[in-house]
């Protein structure tokens, strides 16, 4: 990581702390709008001071502003950092234009009702863990990578306070798994000071990495769309899966907008359905 990518993180990182509320301004292209899931998919150059150009999905919790977003428009927007959030909070436009690109797609990500993509990988011990060995556990699946800029963070440590808000009850019929989307860089010692700074507790909290070519084939299966920048920044949806013991996928959610209670209602209603 260069000097210039350090200080912002690390910026970034003491603003979740401090429960700080930051706003960037940045410009890009619409790739794609999701009225359902309240996202917009933007190839956006970058940040300053917060992260280098990319395409990412962004939370778009103003119906009204995101019902003005087209694919293709290129847009100069506001994008509010918050402990919790990471959301588009104004953006003015340009003519939409045509040809627009979709990667990530919201589009491609998995829905409920979709079986489970399997996966064979290695975990933050350096073992073995298929899908397979899951099975009859309800699981909370996502994708990160330790050098994120923003979103990942952000998405680990919310659902470390959601292990945290389970039921003591139904915490051994739950696993978390988090799948890296960066394996040349996500050993299995990253993956684990990653998890330990952000409170997961790796009893029942899987962060797997392996292989780059198999890791490629998991999160192509499961949709979340990654590309690789020229500086090393990954391109990718932010997705929550919750997969019940048989390995169906029954719930989704999008981005960094779902609160604890609602995902903690859910796996508690599905683990104790098991």
């Amino acid at each position: 990581m260069n000097l210039r990518r350090l200080v912002a993180c690390s910026l970034l990182f003491a603003a979740f702390a401090c429960g700080r509320r930051d706003v960037y301004e940045g410009h890009g292209i619409v790739r794609e709008v999701d009225l359902a899931s309240k996202q917009v998919v933007v190839e956006h150059d970058e940040i300053p001071g917060l992260m280098s150009a990319m395409t990412m999905s962004f939370d778009v919790p103003d119906a009204a502003l995101l019902a003005q977003l087209a694919p293709g428009q290129h847009i100069d927007f506001e994008l509010e950092v918050k402990a919790r959030s990471f959301r588009i909070i104004s953006a003015r436009s340009e003519e939409a234009r045509a040809g627009a690109v979709k990667s990530p797609s919201i589009a491609s990500i998995l829905k409920p009702d979709d079986p489970a993509p399997g996966f064979s990988l290695i975990d933050q011990d350096g073992k073995p863990l298929s899908m397979a060995d899951l099975s009859g556990k309800t699981l909370v699946v996502d994708f990160v990578y330790t050098r994120c800029p923003g979103p990942c963070p952000i998405l680990t440590v919310k659902h470390a306070e959601l292990q945290r808000a389970l039921p003591a009850a139904l915490r051994e019929r739950v696993r978390f798994v988090s799948i890296s989307l960066d394996p040349t860089n996500d050993t299995p010692e990253a993956l684990t000071r990653y998890a330990k700074e952000r409170g997961a507790d790796l009893a029942n909290w899987s962060f797997l990495t392996g292989p780059e070519a198999d890791v490629a084939e998991v999160v192509r299966r499961w949709g979340v769309g990654t590309l690789r920048a020229a500086d090393g920044t990954i391109d990718h949806a932010v997705a929550t899966f919750l997969v019940d013991g048989r390995g169906r996928i029954t719930q989704r959610w999008l981005g960094l907008e779902h609160e604890v209670d609602e995902l903690r209602d859910a796996i508690t209603a599905l683990a104790s359905a098991a």
